[in-house]
């Protein structure tokens, strides 16, 4: 046999144990292709705002349950626990549980930190307290003078209905004292 002859004849032999590869890895891109359509990719997890987050970290952790002061760093600890998740939603939770007012008036008197199962993991510091009431404070602030600002202008308007109310009267005398004449 000839070198071409040869070759032809190894590939003919060749030819069934190529094909049964290639179908081995058209069934297995197949094959990945279902699990990625059935595998929620990022875009189409289950929708989970900040809010719904929150209420699930109240059933599931005693720390939010209480609203105890949080650990340094819990946003990973939470993507730790639930995978699931958007680092973004994680975070605009995180905004809203420590801007609330519950959780500063917790941190202007405590001494310790919790972790997700409500064990103590830090300090909190005495520049934290400061700033937990500082912020209470502005917060207090600007809603007493939103209160003032509101009552101030139920007042400025009463008055500028009484005047409405008076000139009104005012003019129904003086129509009154000239038609009759």
């Amino acid at each position: 046999m000839t070198t071409e002859t040869r070759s032809e004849a190894q590939l003919d032999e060749q030819a069934p144990e190529v094909a049964a590869q290639t179908a081995e890895a058209q069934t297995a891109e197949a094959t990945t292709a279902e699990a990625t359509a059935e595998a929620p990719p990022a875009a189409k997890r289950p929708h989970l705002d900040a809010r719904g987050l929150l209420l699930k970290l109240q059933e599931a952790s005693p720390t939010f349950r209480d609203v105890k002061p949080l650990a340094l760093r819990i946003d990973k600890a939470i993507a730790a626990r639930f995978p699931d998740l958007d680092r973004k939603v994680i975070r605009s939770a995180m905004r809203l549980h420590t801007a609330s007012t519950r959780y500063l008036k917790v941190m202007e008197k405590a001494t310790a930190r919790f972790d997700l199962d409500g064990k103590p993991e830090g300090e909190v510091t005495e520049e934290q307290r400061a700033h937990a009431k500082q912020t209470l404070k502005e917060r207090f602030a600007e809603s007493a003078k939103r209160k003032k600002d509101a009552l101030e202008a139920e007042k400025a308007k009463r008055d500028a209905e009484e005047a409405e109310r008076r000139k009104a009267e005012k003019l129904q005398q003086l129509l009154g004292k000239f038609s009759k004449g």
